[in-house]
């Protein structure tokens, strides 16, 4: 049977048919996915288990305990980023949060919501800190490549103790076999030509075997965020990646920088 018959006979629209047999995901009620299945002819165990299926897809992951707090279209960054198998950031001017030390993100997020009562701030920091957990997993941990601008080291955020702290972690927390960090110095001047902001690259595969879902480029901005996902933009931002990578200094002069940094604010 066609798609068209199969939708016509389920009383659903073609798109959703066909988003469904992508492995895209889609909204789809109980009751259509039964009405499908009949159409289709399927066993009634078979039946039964898509639909459990579905209702497990609903159920809430644990980034949802920070509903009140995190924008409607944030979670949708948590989700990928849990799901990535390795994560590419560039951060020109602060630290990601995946290498933020409490200190550090306690400030910035005090700085964001200066409105917002302590017991808020404690729990926006213990969702970034949760998200910081799959660098250390003993399955699979998430692999991330940091490339971080000079200027970022000298941001002070919080005060001099808190970046001596920040940037003495970041040159360890680079020693881990699944986490680079390297910098853009000062000296490489504008590598790409154009001003680049803040962007992350998640690729998502089954141990290279097999692409579940082709790449994304996360943009965020002070207004809100973008998915990029056609071809073209992502492999714009690859060739972004490639001249950044180019000009940066490599992981063990990085760390030195780092720890030379970390000094001065020290004394």
């Amino acid at each position: 049977m066609s798609q068209d018959r199969v939708a016509k006979a389920a009383d659903v629209s073609t798109s959703v048919l066909q988003r469904l047999e992508s492995g895209i995901h889609t909204r789809l009620k109980v009751r259509d996915l039964r009405a499908v299945c009949e159409v289709l002819e399927m066993p009634q165990e078979t039946t039964d288990a898509m639909v459990g299926l579905l209702k497990q897809a609903g159920e809430q992951s644990w980034w949802h305990e920070y509903d009140s707090l995190i924008p409607a279209n944030f979670d949708v960054y948590v989700g990928l980023e849990t799901a990535a198998r390795r994560l590419i950031t560039y951060q020109p001017a602060l630290v990601p949060g995946l290498l933020q030390i409490p200190e550090y993100a306690r400030a910035l997020i005090r700085a964001v919501k200066p409105d917002e009562s302590a017991a808020d701030h404690e729990r926006r920091l213990e969702l970034r800190m949760r998200r910081q957990a799959k660098l250390s997993r003993r399955y699979e941990p998430l692999q991330l490549e940091v490339v971080l601008h000079e200027a970022a080291l000298h941001c002070n955020v919080g005060d001099p103790v808190v970046m001596g702290a920040q940037l003495r972690h970041l040159a360890e927390i680079g020693k881990m076999p699944n986490v680079s960090v390297r910098v853009l110095p000062f000296k490489a001047g504008a590598p790409v030509g154009d001003p680049v902001g803040q962007f992350a690259i998640l690729e998502f595969d089954d141990g290279g075997r097999e692409h579940v879902w082709p790449p994304v480029v996360y943009l965020e901005t002070f207004i809100g965020c973008m998915y990029l996902e056609k071809d073209g933009d992502v492999r714009r931002y690859f060739r972004v990646l490639d001249s950044l990578r180019g000009a940066a200094l490599d992981e063990s002069v990085s760390r030195s920088l780092l720890r030379h940094v970390a000094k001065e604010f020290s004394a």
